[in-house]
């Protein structure tokens, strides 16, 4: 028996069972740190808690619009005309503001869109006394472009527009369908990326920089023994960190697994020794902190954008999505979300699962050539 003297506690590295005390060590070095146990299980309930309030699904939201004022006789007769339509639908709110806050308004986002009128000539009917309708608004954004349409089409009924269609507003709110069942399966698979990463990156590079790997190194236990040793005690808290989440969104938000826990778990298992390997390869060479914070960076950046984490990833061009799909987190998404919302069996997602083992499988071969013990 090998006795080692590390921090204030003495651990005990025995012949016959190494690995075990030192998956065990990894487990108290992180229990110790309470900053770690927040961003692994405090982190992401706060995260899919803000997100599932303010992505939820409460029907027709209201529209916001203001009616310019203007200085014209002529004109302010119809600005007050088009205040009086367009507050009779409960789905809009319209205001009245004069020309200098016109552009603030749009710019603050106090309101979507803006009307105004342009009078030419002289008219006689009521359609023809608006003259012409302007709208300003900010065409890159959906609620503006919304909110033109459904403003337009009050407008153009109530000065006459014929043959205009009865139309039954119905709200679909099926099960998997919501932003926030797309959601919690993208957080499961960004904690899992940023726990095996982040954790096993940091908790390795910060025991070469206290020159513990040398004392590891010297004694008669097995390299592999210790770098596994990283990995088995983060595997233990990424599962609990899964069932954290999960549950979180099925109590608060009422998510449910439309298929297999079984499959889930297996999944999250084959996803979290992906990102393992990947910190452990990122954490291979580094000596600061600094440099090992540059390449987690680098390497979890481009996933963070691409892979769908709170949006599809089939909104980019279709000349990227070879490369987005070929992406580790994007693969662990799919597959989570086509379990849990959809209820697609395993052999569904056989080529997901061989995406993340290729990653996994490269990651801990070079990993384990590279790495530096000094």
């Amino acid at each position: 028996m090998t006795d080692l003297w590390f921090f204030k506690g003495k651990i005990s590295f025995q012949w016959v069972n190494p690995l075990w005390e030192l998956t065990l060590t990894r487990v108290r070095e992180f229990v110790r740190e309470p900053e770690a146990v927040f961003w692994v299980f405090v982190f992401p309930v706060l995260l899919a808690m803000v997100l599932g309030i303010a992505f939820r699904n409460t029907g027709t939201e209201q529209v916001f619009v203001a009616i310019e004022i203007q200085s014209q006789e002529e004109s302010r007769l119809a600005s007050n005309q088009m205040m009086e339509w367009l507050s009779q639908d409960p789905n809009i709110h319209a205001i009245q503001l004069p020309p200098k806050e016109i552009s603030r308004a749009l710019q603050s986002g106090r309101v979507s869109l803006v009307v105004s009128t342009r009078i030419e000539g002289s008219s006689s009917s009521q359609k023809d006394a608006l003259g012409k309708l302007v709208y300003q608004y900010d065409a890159s954004q959906l609620k503006s472009r919304t909110a033109r349409l459904i403003v337009d089409d009050v407008l153009q009924r109530a000065m006459g527009r014929k043959n205009v269609a009865q139309v039954i507003d119905k709200r679909f709110d099926q099960s998997g369908s919501r932003y926030i069942d797309f959601l919690i399966p993208g957080l499961v698979g960004l904690n899992l990326m940023g726990s095996g990463m982040w954790g096993l990156g940091f908790a390795v590079v910060q025991a070469r920089t206290r020159k513990l790997m040398k004392l590891f190194v010297a004694t008669p236990m097995r390299k592999t023994h210790f770098l596994f040793s990283f990995i088995f005690s983060r595997l233990l808290f990424l599962i609990l960190e899964v069932i954290v989440v999960i549950s979180f969104g099925w109590v608060i938000f009422d998510v449910s697994i439309r298929g297999s826990v079984l499959t889930v778990g297996l999944i999250s298992l084959v996803g979290s020794l992906t990102f393992a390997g990947l910190g452990l390869l990122v954490a291979a060479r580094p000596v600061t902190i600094e440099g090992v914070s540059g390449l987690m960076n680098l390497v979890m950046l481009p996933m963070w954008l691409l892979s769908g984490t709170f949006f599809s990833s089939e909104k980019f061009p279709d000349l990227m999505q070879p490369v987005i799909q070929a992406l580790p987190l994007t693969a662990l998404n799919n597959a989570l979300r086509g379990v849990i919302n959809e209820g697609l069996p395993l052999n569904s997602h056989l080529p997901e699962l061989g995406i993340m083992l290729i990653w996994a499988s490269i990651s801990f071969l070079i990993a384990l050539r590279w790495f530096r013990w000094q």
